[in-house]
């Protein structure tokens, strides 16, 4: 099933992304916000560990990162100025189908209820980048990329170190290879601005909660599927490291 391309709400996006990307939105950490105090709070037991409050924000926010950033791969693999930014697109579109079946798969088991959609900020990203051409389109796409990947990277990390819950486990591992993986890609682009991303990696804005949260499924609405592309023949585990500049 296709997934859906609706934007729910607005996000005001200060002025246009320059080559600098002084004018880029800063993105928030990806999918929901913890309002617990305590992540680490055991809000299940189940047959594969406890299940904490962090663990189950972890596979929604596996969910939610993929219901935009595999859209924006198609447009990057459409859209794309340079091989090496159609080629990040087709990582971007296979890793995320490869997490979205395991969050599929899991998250029954864990009694988790997964988004159908992306937070309206992400959808807001899609269509940011959506609005560009060219070279613009590459660098407004990577660059927001190359910034949601560095923030969610440390928090993969933190989860894969603490959970006891064997299946989210499994699920960082996947998402550590991907993510590292995506931020290979997205730096061999050539546009990312590193001075940039690294500041807005770290002092992200304070949004309100709706625009961070992805939206609750409506009762009965088929899941949406992120489909596989084998046609691509990409290969999202162990990538390469980036030659050294010089």
């Amino acid at each position: 099933m296709p997934i859906s391309r609706n934007t729910a709400g607005s996000v005001v996006v200060v002025g246009a992304l320059g080559l600098t990307l002084t004018a880029l939105v800063y993105p928030a950490m990806l999918g929901v916000q913890t309002v617990s105090s305590d992540p680490s709070r055991i809000v299940a037991s189940t047959q594969y560990g406890p299940l904490t409050e962090g663990d189950r924000d972890f596979v929604v926010k596996v969910r939610s990162a993929g219901l935009w950033e595999y859209p924006l791969g198609e447009l990057a693999v459409q859209k794309g100025s340079t091989p090496e930014m159609r080629e990040a697109g087709k990582h971007l579109v296979v890793g995320h189908a490869g997490l979205d079946e395991l969050c599929r798969k899991i998250a029954p088991q864990l009694n988790i209820t997964l988004p159908n959609r992306a937070t309206p900020q992400q959808e807001q990203f899609v269509q940011t980048s959506a609005a560009e051409s060219g070279k613009q389109f590459d660098t407004t796409a990577a660059n927001i990329m190359r910034v949601t990947h560095g923030q969610i990277f440390p928090a993969i990390a933190k989860i894969r170190a603490t959970t006891r819950n064997t299946l989210v486990r499994q699920l960082a591992d996947l998402a550590n290879d991907t993510v590292l993986d995506h931020i290979t890609v997205l730096e061999r682009t050539g546009v990312v601005n590193f001075d940039q991303v690294n500041f807005q990696q770290t002092t992200p804005p304070k949004l309100p909660k709706d625009q961070v949260t992805p939206p609750a499924p409506q009762p009965g609405a088929p899941i949406v599927v992120l489909t596989q592309r084998p046609d691509l023949n990409i290969n999202t585990a162990s990538p390469t490291p980036s030659p050294a500049a010089g």
